[in-house]
């Protein structure tokens, strides 16, 4: 349910956190994720993290590091995202017994996916489910 498959994914969400460390906090103890990298600001906060969940990743810095991503990302609202996981029953527990806020519980949807979605400390919404897309090259 966790850690990095192999390789490295054409795809990562970059998300950016008042509170980055409560961030990484929460994405590795709650949704399973597996830190990679963090790299800090001279003034301790997160310049970079890269977070794993199976063969993709997300990165996430702090916000107000005056970085040119920081500044285009100034004002933006929540973000969502979506991440594959075998047992979205057992995410579901884990997430839970973090205290994760959920937003809709484990739920078959007609296309055949299970998934739930919760949201984080800082409002991003994140789905977690059994449907994958296939990419073809």
């Amino acid at each position: 349910m966790t850690g990095n498959a192999g390789g490295s994914p054409s795809i990562c969400p970059t998300l950016r956190y008042a509170d980055a460390r409560a961030a990484i906090r929460q994405l590795t103890e709650a949704f399973g994720f597996t830190e990679l990298a963090v790299y800090e600001g001279e003034d301790g906060s997160v310049a970079h993290a890269e977070l794993a969940q199976g063969n993709g990743a997300v990165m996430l810095g702090s916000k107000g590091s005056g970085s040119r991503f920081d500044e285009a990302m100034n004002g933006g609202g929540p973000t969502g995202v979506y991440v594959v996981v075998a047992d979205v029953d057992a995410h579901h527990r884990r997430a839970v017994e973090h205290g994760a806020e959920i937003l809709m519980p484990p739920t078959d949807q007609d296309y055949g996916s299970r998934d739930y979605m919760a949201r984080d400390l800082e409002g991003n919404v994140w789905s977690f489910g059994t449907y994958a897309p296939e990419v073809r090259g």
